[in-house]
Order: structure tokens, then C-alpha cells, then sequence
């Protein structure tokens, strides 16, 4: 079992992987409306990897044993919504059905939460000007 080829069936499945798992794919380009509005689509990506391999018994002693083997990748993206900036206010549209769970529904809230500190920071620098 020295050189199986697994190891480069894997590294080359790897590589693949890694070339379509780019950042652009889950958080695309931006979209520039001519009202000022952007729009940033946003994706969930699912990966599933596995591979195996088996080196056969030769009947000649010295002679390079068979190999079979392979492995397999599943990539899944879904569109999960747009991030909309208007006017310095971020929001997400969700594309997707409501959140089931409750890490779901926190991470939606985000861009809401960070919108309400925003105007409460600023409210609370405009009070003491």
C-alpha cells in the first residue's frame, strides 16, 4: 500500500471542490439598482464528500497489486434571499421559507438588530451634541 491512488482521487476531488466553493457563491455580486438601492444575493451551500479504496491480493509475490477505488461529491446551493441597502439600512428578504428553529430566526434578525443599535447609537451622539 504505498502509492494507491485514493490519495490523488481525493486531492483532485478536493481541488474541485474548493474551485466552486468560492465566497461569490455564497454571498454573490452586488446589484446596483438605479433608484440607490443595492441588492446582494446571498446562498446556502451544502457539501458532501466520501471515497474509499481496496488494494486486491496478487498471486505473484513482487507484483504490483490491483487497486479499485472511488469517491464521490455532492454540492448542493440554494438561494436563500438579498441583502437590501438602502440609505445605510441593511435588511434581508428572505427567498426561503420562515426559519423552523431557533438558530434560524436569530440569525435572520441580524441585519435588524444591527440596524435598531445603529439609529440607538446615533440617537444617543445626537442627545448629547
Amino acid at each position: 500500500m504505498d502509492n494507491n491512488p485514493i490519495g490523488e482521487l481525493m486531492q483532485n476531488t478536493i481541488e474541485s471542490v474548493k474551485n466552486i466553493l468560492k465566497v461569490d457563491t455564497v454571498v454573490g455580486d452586488p446589484i446596483y439598482t438605479p433608484d440607490g438601492i443595492t441588492l446582494v444575493p446571498i446562498s446556502k451551500v451544502s457539501v458532501g464528500f466520501g471515497g474509499g479504496g481496496v488494494e486486491f491480493n496478487s498471486k505473484k509475490t513482487g507484483e504490483q497489486r490491483p487497486y479499485g477505488g472511488g469517491n464521490a461529491t455532492g454540492v448542493k446551493i440554494d438561494p436563500i434571499g438579498f441583502l437590501v441597502i438602502k440609505d445605510g439600512t441593511v435588511r434581508m428578504i428572505n427567498v426561503t421559507p420562515p426559519a423552523s428553529n431557533t438558530v434560524d430566526r436569530i440569525i435572520d434578525m441580524v441585519p435588524q438588530v444591527m440596524d435598531r443599535v445603529d439609529a440607538f447609537i446615533a440617537k444617543q451622539k445626537s442627545d448629547k451634541v
